[in-house]
Protein backbone atom coordinates (compact mmCIF):
# COMPACT_ATOMS: atom_id res chain seq x y z
CA UNK A 1 0.00 0.00 0.00
CA UNK A 2 1.49 3.33 -0.99
CA UNK A 3 -0.50 6.48 -1.70
CA UNK A 4 -3.82 7.33 -3.27
CA UNK A 5 -2.72 10.54 -5.00
CA UNK A 6 -1.02 9.12 -8.09
CA UNK A 7 2.30 7.43 -8.72
CA UNK A 8 4.21 10.02 -6.68
CA UNK A 9 2.99 11.61 -3.50
CA UNK A 10 4.11 15.09 -4.56
CA UNK A 11 2.01 14.98 -7.73
CA UNK A 12 -1.17 15.34 -5.68
CA UNK A 13 -0.23 18.74 -4.21
CA UNK A 14 0.31 22.31 -5.41
CA UNK A 15 2.37 23.39 -2.39
CA UNK A 16 4.73 21.55 -0.08
CA UNK A 17 5.33 23.21 3.31
CA UNK A 18 8.41 22.01 5.15
CA UNK A 19 9.30 22.21 8.78
CA UNK A 20 13.03 22.92 9.08
CA UNK A 21 14.77 21.44 12.14
CA UNK A 22 14.60 17.68 11.81
CA UNK A 23 13.32 17.78 8.21
CA UNK A 24 15.64 19.96 6.11
CA UNK A 25 18.52 20.36 8.54
CA UNK A 26 19.68 19.43 12.01
CA UNK A 27 20.86 22.64 13.72
CA UNK A 28 23.11 23.86 10.87
CA UNK A 29 23.77 20.77 8.75
CA UNK A 30 21.46 19.48 6.03
CA UNK A 31 19.84 16.10 6.61
CA UNK A 32 21.03 13.57 4.01
CA UNK A 33 18.89 13.76 0.89
CA UNK A 34 17.08 16.98 1.88
CA UNK A 35 19.02 19.32 -0.41
CA UNK A 36 18.47 16.99 -3.34
CA UNK A 37 14.76 16.61 -2.59
CA UNK A 38 14.08 20.35 -2.43
CA UNK A 39 16.26 20.91 -5.49
CA UNK A 40 14.13 18.40 -7.37
CA UNK A 41 10.97 20.24 -6.39
CA UNK A 42 12.44 23.52 -7.63
CA UNK A 43 13.58 21.86 -10.87
CA UNK A 44 10.01 20.68 -11.46
CA UNK A 45 8.70 24.21 -10.89
CA UNK A 46 6.83 23.31 -7.71
CA UNK A 47 5.95 25.82 -5.00
CA UNK A 48 7.53 25.29 -1.60
CA UNK A 49 7.42 27.10 1.72
CA UNK A 50 9.06 26.70 5.11
CA UNK A 51 7.29 27.04 8.46
CA UNK A 52 9.34 26.96 11.62
CA UNK A 53 8.62 27.42 15.30
CA UNK A 54 12.24 28.43 15.89
CA UNK A 55 12.12 32.09 16.90
CA UNK A 56 15.88 32.56 17.08
CA UNK A 57 16.26 33.50 13.38
CA UNK A 58 14.46 36.00 11.15
CA UNK A 59 12.97 34.88 7.83
CA UNK A 60 15.84 36.47 5.91
CA UNK A 61 18.38 34.67 8.11
CA UNK A 62 16.61 31.35 7.59
CA UNK A 63 16.58 31.94 3.84
CA UNK A 64 20.31 32.73 3.91
CA UNK A 65 20.97 29.59 5.97
CA UNK A 66 19.05 27.43 3.51
CA UNK A 67 20.74 29.01 0.52
CA UNK A 68 24.13 28.40 2.13
CA UNK A 69 23.23 24.72 2.43
CA UNK A 70 22.40 24.51 -1.26
CA UNK A 71 18.65 25.10 -0.95
CA UNK A 72 17.91 28.41 -2.71
CA UNK A 73 15.23 30.20 -0.68
CA UNK A 74 13.83 33.71 -0.37
CA UNK A 75 12.52 35.37 2.79
CA UNK A 76 9.02 35.38 1.31
CA UNK A 77 9.07 31.55 1.39
CA UNK A 78 9.84 31.42 5.11
CA UNK A 79 7.26 31.72 7.89
CA UNK A 80 8.64 31.95 11.43
CA UNK A 81 6.89 32.04 14.77
CA UNK A 82 8.94 35.14 15.63
CA UNK A 83 7.63 37.10 12.65
CA UNK A 84 4.08 35.89 13.18
CA UNK A 85 4.21 36.86 16.87
CA UNK A 86 5.46 40.34 16.03
CA UNK A 87 2.68 40.81 13.46
CA UNK A 88 0.09 39.70 16.01
CA UNK A 89 1.34 42.21 18.57
CA UNK A 90 1.43 44.98 15.96
CA UNK A 91 -2.25 44.34 15.29
CA UNK A 92 -3.08 44.57 19.00
CA UNK A 93 -0.87 47.43 20.21
CA UNK A 94 -0.33 51.10 19.25
CA UNK A 95 2.86 51.88 17.37
CA UNK A 96 5.84 52.36 19.64
CA UNK A 97 4.42 50.29 22.50
CA UNK A 98 7.07 48.74 24.77
CA UNK A 99 7.26 44.93 24.52
CA UNK A 100 9.41 42.89 26.87
CA UNK A 101 11.28 40.37 24.73
CA UNK A 102 12.47 37.05 26.12
CA UNK A 103 14.48 35.31 23.42
CA UNK A 104 17.09 35.80 20.75
CA UNK A 105 18.10 39.00 18.98
CA UNK A 106 16.04 37.88 15.98
CA UNK A 107 12.85 38.22 18.00
CA UNK A 108 13.83 41.72 19.12
CA UNK A 109 14.49 42.61 15.48
CA UNK A 110 11.04 41.37 14.44
CA UNK A 111 9.41 43.47 17.18
CA UNK A 112 11.33 46.53 15.97
CA UNK A 113 10.44 45.83 12.34
CA UNK A 114 6.69 46.08 13.04
CA UNK A 115 7.03 49.44 14.82
CA UNK A 116 7.06 48.29 18.43
CA UNK A 117 9.79 48.98 21.00
CA UNK A 118 11.64 46.00 22.51
CA UNK A 119 12.53 46.32 26.19
CA UNK A 120 14.12 44.04 28.77
CA UNK A 121 12.91 45.16 32.21
CA UNK A 122 9.72 45.72 34.14
CA UNK A 123 10.70 49.33 34.93
CA UNK A 124 10.39 50.10 31.19
CA UNK A 125 6.61 49.61 31.55
CA UNK A 126 6.04 46.82 28.99
CA UNK A 127 2.45 46.29 27.89
CA UNK A 128 3.21 42.85 26.49
CA UNK A 129 5.70 40.02 26.91
CA UNK A 130 6.76 37.94 23.92
CA UNK A 131 8.64 34.78 24.75
CA UNK A 132 10.67 32.79 22.22
CA UNK A 133 13.62 30.42 22.24
CA UNK A 134 17.08 31.87 22.72
CA UNK A 135 20.19 29.96 23.81
CA UNK A 136 21.15 32.78 26.19
CA UNK A 137 17.79 33.09 27.96
CA UNK A 138 18.34 32.87 31.71
CA UNK A 139 16.68 33.26 35.08
CA UNK A 140 16.91 37.06 35.06
CA UNK A 141 14.99 37.24 31.75
CA UNK A 142 12.28 34.93 33.06
CA UNK A 143 12.05 36.89 36.30
CA UNK A 144 11.43 40.18 34.47
CA UNK A 145 8.83 38.50 32.27
CA UNK A 146 7.08 37.02 35.30
CA UNK A 147 6.89 40.41 36.99
CA UNK A 148 5.59 42.07 33.81
CA UNK A 149 2.81 39.53 33.32
CA UNK A 150 1.80 39.84 36.98
CA UNK A 151 1.63 43.61 36.42
CA UNK A 152 -0.87 43.11 33.60
CA UNK A 153 1.20 42.69 30.42
CA UNK A 154 -0.14 40.38 27.70
CA UNK A 155 1.87 37.15 27.44
CA UNK A 156 2.56 35.84 23.93
CA UNK A 157 4.56 32.64 23.40
CA UNK A 158 6.07 32.13 19.96
CA UNK A 159 5.73 28.37 20.40
CA UNK A 160 5.65 25.65 23.03
CA UNK A 161 7.98 22.98 21.61
CA UNK A 162 9.17 21.08 24.68
CA UNK A 163 12.42 20.11 22.95
CA UNK A 164 14.47 21.00 19.90
CA UNK A 165 16.64 18.52 17.96
CA UNK A 166 20.42 18.46 18.10
CA UNK A 167 23.21 16.18 17.05
CA UNK A 168 23.43 15.02 20.69
CA UNK A 169 19.72 14.37 21.09
CA UNK A 170 16.71 16.48 22.06
CA UNK A 171 17.47 19.66 24.05
CA UNK A 172 15.10 21.90 26.06
CA UNK A 173 13.02 24.06 23.73
CA UNK A 174 10.91 27.15 24.22
CA UNK A 175 8.07 25.09 25.65
CA UNK A 176 10.31 24.09 28.53
CA UNK A 177 11.06 27.76 29.24
CA UNK A 178 7.38 28.66 28.90
CA UNK A 179 6.69 25.93 31.46
CA UNK A 180 8.90 27.77 33.96
CA UNK A 181 6.71 30.88 33.71
CA UNK A 182 3.55 28.79 33.62
CA UNK A 183 4.59 27.25 36.93
CA UNK A 184 5.61 30.59 38.47
CA UNK A 185 2.46 32.39 37.31
CA UNK A 186 0.03 29.46 37.64
CA UNK A 187 -1.48 30.32 34.26
CA UNK A 188 -1.04 29.73 30.54
CA UNK A 189 0.15 32.26 27.94
CA UNK A 190 -2.59 34.45 26.51
CA UNK A 191 -1.66 33.33 22.99
CA UNK A 192 0.61 30.65 21.53
CA UNK A 193 1.43 31.55 17.93
CA UNK A 194 3.47 28.68 16.51
CA UNK A 195 2.62 25.09 15.72
CA UNK A 196 0.45 23.23 16.66
CA UNK A 197 -1.67 26.35 16.31
CA UNK A 198 -2.75 26.43 12.65
CA UNK A 199 -1.78 30.01 11.78
CA UNK A 200 1.59 29.33 10.13
CA UNK A 201 0.22 26.53 7.95
CA UNK A 202 -2.98 28.39 7.11
CA UNK A 203 -0.93 31.38 5.95
CA UNK A 204 1.23 29.13 3.78
CA UNK A 205 -1.77 27.27 2.36
CA UNK A 206 -3.30 30.51 1.11
CA UNK A 207 -0.41 30.69 -1.33
CA UNK A 208 -1.61 27.49 -2.97
CA UNK A 209 -4.89 29.09 -4.01
CA UNK A 210 -7.32 26.33 -4.88
CA UNK A 211 -4.60 23.67 -4.90
CA UNK A 212 -3.86 21.16 -2.18
CA UNK A 213 -1.14 21.64 0.42
CA UNK A 214 1.06 18.96 1.97
CA UNK A 215 2.82 19.64 5.27
CA UNK A 216 6.07 17.75 5.89
CA UNK A 217 7.27 17.52 9.48
CA UNK A 218 9.18 15.42 12.00
CA UNK A 219 7.10 16.14 15.12
CA UNK A 220 3.66 14.76 15.84
CA UNK A 221 2.95 17.31 18.59
CA UNK A 222 3.65 20.39 16.45
CA UNK A 223 3.92 19.76 12.71
CA UNK A 224 1.36 17.00 12.35
CA UNK A 225 -1.15 18.32 14.88
CA UNK A 226 -0.79 21.80 13.35
CA UNK A 227 -1.49 20.42 9.88
CA UNK A 228 -4.58 18.60 11.11
CA UNK A 229 -5.86 21.75 12.83
CA UNK A 230 -5.38 23.62 9.55
CA UNK A 231 -7.24 20.90 7.64
CA UNK A 232 -4.19 19.85 5.63
CA UNK A 233 -2.63 16.51 4.71
CA UNK A 234 0.69 15.71 6.32
CA UNK A 235 3.78 13.57 5.84
CA UNK A 236 5.75 12.46 8.90
CA UNK A 237 9.44 11.86 8.19
CA UNK A 238 11.48 9.87 10.68
CA UNK A 239 14.58 12.06 10.53
CA UNK A 240 13.91 14.18 13.60
CA UNK A 241 12.09 13.97 16.91
CA UNK A 242 9.08 11.65 16.60
CA UNK A 243 9.70 7.94 16.14
CA UNK A 244 7.62 4.85 15.43
CA UNK A 245 6.75 4.05 19.08
CA UNK A 246 5.41 7.60 19.49
CA UNK A 247 3.46 7.24 16.24
CA UNK A 248 1.79 4.02 17.39
CA UNK A 249 0.50 5.72 20.56
CA UNK A 250 -0.44 9.02 18.90
CA UNK A 251 -3.92 10.38 19.67
CA UNK A 252 -6.18 11.08 16.72
CA UNK A 253 -5.25 14.77 16.64
CA UNK A 254 -1.59 13.89 15.99
CA UNK A 255 -1.87 11.19 13.32
CA UNK A 256 -0.29 11.96 9.94
CA UNK A 257 -1.71 11.13 6.53
CA UNK A 258 1.53 9.55 5.32
CA UNK A 259 4.82 8.30 6.75
CA UNK A 260 8.24 7.93 5.14
CA UNK A 261 11.73 7.42 6.45
CA UNK A 262 12.92 10.63 4.78
CA UNK A 263 12.07 13.03 1.96
CA UNK A 264 12.52 10.33 -0.67
CA UNK A 265 8.89 9.53 0.08
CA UNK A 266 7.82 12.61 -1.85
CA UNK A 267 8.98 11.04 -5.10
CA UNK A 268 9.30 7.27 -4.62
CA UNK A 269 6.02 5.38 -4.14
CA UNK A 270 7.97 2.55 -2.50
CA UNK A 271 9.35 4.92 0.16
CA UNK A 272 6.06 6.20 1.58
CA UNK A 273 2.90 4.71 3.03
CA UNK A 274 -0.52 6.02 3.95
CA UNK A 275 -1.52 5.39 7.54
CA UNK A 276 -3.37 3.64 8.92
CA UNK A 277 -3.48 0.69 6.56
CA UNK A 278 -5.45 -2.44 7.26
CA UNK A 279 -4.63 -5.10 9.83
CA UNK A 280 -3.77 -7.34 6.90
CA UNK A 281 -1.92 -5.49 4.16
CA UNK A 282 1.16 -5.81 1.95
CA UNK A 283 1.83 -9.38 3.04
CA UNK A 284 1.59 -8.56 6.75
CA UNK A 285 -0.96 -9.29 9.44
CA UNK A 286 -1.17 -7.68 12.88
CA UNK A 287 -3.21 -8.64 15.90
CA UNK A 288 -3.52 -7.24 19.40
CA UNK A 289 -2.50 -9.53 22.25
CA UNK A 290 -2.17 -9.18 26.01
CA UNK A 291 1.51 -8.44 25.53
CA UNK A 292 1.09 -5.83 22.81
CA UNK A 293 1.05 -6.13 19.04
CA UNK A 294 2.05 -9.22 17.08
CA UNK A 295 3.34 -8.84 13.51
CA UNK A 296 3.46 -11.83 11.15
CA UNK A 297 4.11 -12.31 7.44
CA UNK A 298 6.58 -10.57 5.14
CA UNK A 299 6.82 -7.50 2.93
CA UNK A 300 7.96 -3.88 3.12
CA UNK A 301 8.65 -2.51 6.60
CA UNK A 302 6.52 0.55 5.75
CA UNK A 303 3.54 -1.68 4.97
CA UNK A 304 4.12 -3.38 8.31
CA UNK A 305 4.02 0.06 9.90
CA UNK A 306 0.68 0.82 8.25
CA UNK A 307 -0.77 -2.42 9.60
CA UNK A 308 0.66 -1.79 13.06
CA UNK A 309 -0.90 1.69 13.08
CA UNK A 310 -4.26 0.24 12.09
CA UNK A 311 -4.40 -2.11 15.06
CA UNK A 312 -2.65 0.14 17.58
CA UNK A 313 -4.94 3.08 16.84
CA UNK A 314 -8.08 0.94 16.86
CA UNK A 315 -7.30 -0.91 20.08
CA UNK A 316 -4.97 1.36 22.06
CA UNK A 317 -2.48 -1.52 22.31
CA UNK A 318 1.20 -0.76 21.79
CA UNK A 319 3.83 0.27 21.11
CA UNK A 320 5.26 -3.04 22.34
CA UNK A 321 5.43 -5.46 19.42
CA UNK A 322 6.69 -8.98 18.88
CA UNK A 323 7.42 -10.92 15.73
CA UNK A 324 5.55 -13.91 14.45
CA UNK A 325 8.03 -14.65 11.65
CA UNK A 326 11.73 -14.06 10.88
CA UNK A 327 10.75 -11.43 8.32
CA UNK A 328 8.62 -9.71 10.93
CA UNK A 329 11.59 -9.61 13.31
CA UNK A 330 13.65 -7.84 10.64
CA UNK A 331 10.83 -5.37 10.00
CA UNK A 332 10.49 -4.56 13.70
CA UNK A 333 14.24 -3.91 13.86
CA UNK A 334 13.99 -1.60 10.85
CA UNK A 335 11.13 0.28 12.52
CA UNK A 336 12.92 0.65 15.86
CA UNK A 337 10.46 -1.63 17.62
CA UNK A 338 12.71 -4.57 18.45
CA UNK A 339 13.44 -5.31 22.12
Amino acid sequence: MTTDTGDRLVDGYSLVVFDLDGVIYLIDRPIPGAVEAVGRLHAEGRTVAYATNNASRRASEVADLLTGMGVPAGPEEVLTSAGASAELLAERLPAGSPVLVVGAEALRAEITAVGLRPVSRLDESPVAVVQGYGPQVGWADLAEASLAVRAGAQWIATNTDRTLPSGRGPLPGNGSLVAVLRTALDRDPDVVVGKPEPALFATAARRAGQGRTLVVGDRLDTDIEGARRAGLDSLLVLTGVSDVPELLTAPAARRPTYVSVDLAGLFDPAAVVRVPGAAETGGWSVRATDGGLELAGSGRPLDALAALCAVAWATGVGPQARAGSPEAEAALVALGLAD
